[in-house]
């Protein structure tokens, strides 16, 4: 039989094994396993999230066995945990970003935490298929990015966590649950059916359902596959006349994956994660940095922060409609949004949790700032998330101008978090809903993952 891309996938998932995983790649996975679940557990908090859990506990469920973000008192379905710990977790768009575009946590853990309960003890994965499943659902999402060169720039018409979540989900649980070449095969096929979403629906209570819609829709198209279903075997492969993956692209050039041996060198080896100090769209990181770093040159200056003596301030940033927003109106617009986030950064010398409240947002002196703001576009600044800059300059009533730029926030890949700060975001997070003994157990947990008999002791922490 010729090999297809699609096939190469199919026999990528089936045959990689825990001996693949490098240490690195072990070490930087528990990193963005231990932060994805403190987003969830923070973002077990927010509306969104109550409107998605009183839905699943709405719809008749006779196999409630999964654990959900931040309520020790519920089980759901799996496929429904799937969903609500999805929504969780991308709730405050606080999760992971990765190069080329999309948050690939959100989408996979709360699949593999679900199902990792739902299979009776006899079968339960340990430590280590689960942490090998976390990364093939990784592997999938950044071999399909890097299908298309569209892909690497912030998107435009469909969010990365609706189409390659939605496929990373379907290996992760397709890996777990020890599917076949062909189920794999008809895994991937049905996923492609069950993904998508627009970009029109960013910075709106709808985003975060994309995350708990990838992670839940993957995990049915694994189930589904396991039971029989059949796709077109030929998915992800470029077939003129009939698209299947390609639909989601202009520019396809799909690349089988191969079969690994001795070695296999995953993406995550080579590009590493960016993790979230506050909760807002990437892009806000480097315009809050650039912020921070002129507030300080103007303090020195004038003696404090004295938004009377600014006349203008110009933001140099990508052009980026969707996370171009001058005037705010809520939390999820307020996450995306340059203006807000540099002129909170200016007005209070940080950003956080407390910034994206109702209070906050509207706040009279943030206003004064906001209509203060002209943004330029220097075509240098790609709007790319490996390559951008953001620079904040105060054009002052006396003449003089302040300027702070960024090329570089601190938890960008080329500027990883320490574990000391990854470890301070999650405890912080964490403790919205945990006690302090829980936290303790979560990180000691994920740290010592690999050595777990049964991975379903994660999911039962929560």
């Amino acid at each position: 039989l010729w090999e297809t891309v699609t096939s190469s996938f199919a026999s990528f998932i089936h045959a990689v094994q825990p001996v693949h995983l490098s240490k690195a790649v072990c070490h930087r996975s528990k990193r963005m396993i231990l932060d994805s679940i403190g987003v969830g557990l923070v973002g077990s908090t927010t509306h969104v999230f109550n409107i998605a859990l009183k839905y699943c506990r709405e719809l008749y469920s006779s196999a409630a066995v999964s654990s959900v973000y931040g309520k020790p008192g519920i089980k759901l379905s799996p496929t429904l945990a799937a969903f609500t710990n999805g929504v969780a977790t991308h709730s405050m768009d606080f999760d992971d970003t990765w190069h080329p575009a999309t948050h690939p946590s959100g989408a996979v853990l709360p699949a593999l935490l679900a199902a990792s309960q739902m299979l009776p003890p006899s079968t339960k994965p340990n430590g280590l298929d689960f942490l090998l499943a976390f990364n093939v659902g990784l592997e999938v999402q950044g071999r399909l990015m890097h299908f298309s060169s569209e892909a690497h720039n912030i998107p435009k018409r469909f969010h990365p966590p609706s189409v390659v979540g939605t496929m990373g989900s379907a290996a992760a649980t397709a890996k777990l649950l020890s599917l076949s070449i062909a189920q794999c095969t008809h895994a991937l096929g049905i996923a492609a059916s069950l993904a998508g979403a627009p970009m029109a629906n960013a910075a709106t209570q709808a985003k975060p359902l994309h995350m708990g819609n990838a992670a839940r829709l993957g995990f049915e198209a694994a189930l589904l596959a396991a039971r029989g279903m059949e796709a077109n075997p030929f998915i992800l492969d470029g077939i003129p006349g009939c698209s299947g993956f390609s639909a989601f692209y202009s520019v396809y050039q799909p690349k089988p994956v191969s079969v690994p041996s001795d070695h296999h060198e995953f993406l995550l080896e080579k590009q590493d994660i960016a993790f979230k100090r506050f909760p807002a769209h990437l892009g806000m990181h480097w315009v809050v940095d650039a912020a921070l770093s002129v507030r300080n040159l103007f303090i020195n200056y004038a003696g404090s922060f004295s938004p009377s003596l600014i006349r203008t301030i110009v933001l140099k940033i990508p052009v980026s409609k969707y996370i171009n927003r001058p005037f705010p109106s809520s939390e999820h617009q307020a996450r995306h949004s340059f203006q807000f986030n540099a002129c909170t950064a200016l007005l209070d010398g940080e950003v956080g949790l407390s910034s994206f409240s109702e209070n906050s947002i509207h706040r009279q002196e943030l206003r004064e700032l906001l209509d203060k703001v002209v943004v330029e576009h220097p075509e240098d600044n790609v709007a790319n998330f490996d390559k951008m800059y953001g620079e904040v300059a105060l054009l002052l009533h006396s003449g003089d101008v302040l300027t702070g730029k960024c090329d570089t926030f601190y938890g960008h890949w080329r500027k990883p978090l320490s574990r000391e700060s990854l470890l301070k975001k999650f405890r912080s997070n964490a403790s919205h809903v945990l006690s302090e003994e829980k936290i303790e157990t979560i990180i000691t947990t994920v740290d010592n993952l690999e050595n777990l008999s049964d991975s379903s002791q994660l999911a039962c922490t929560l």
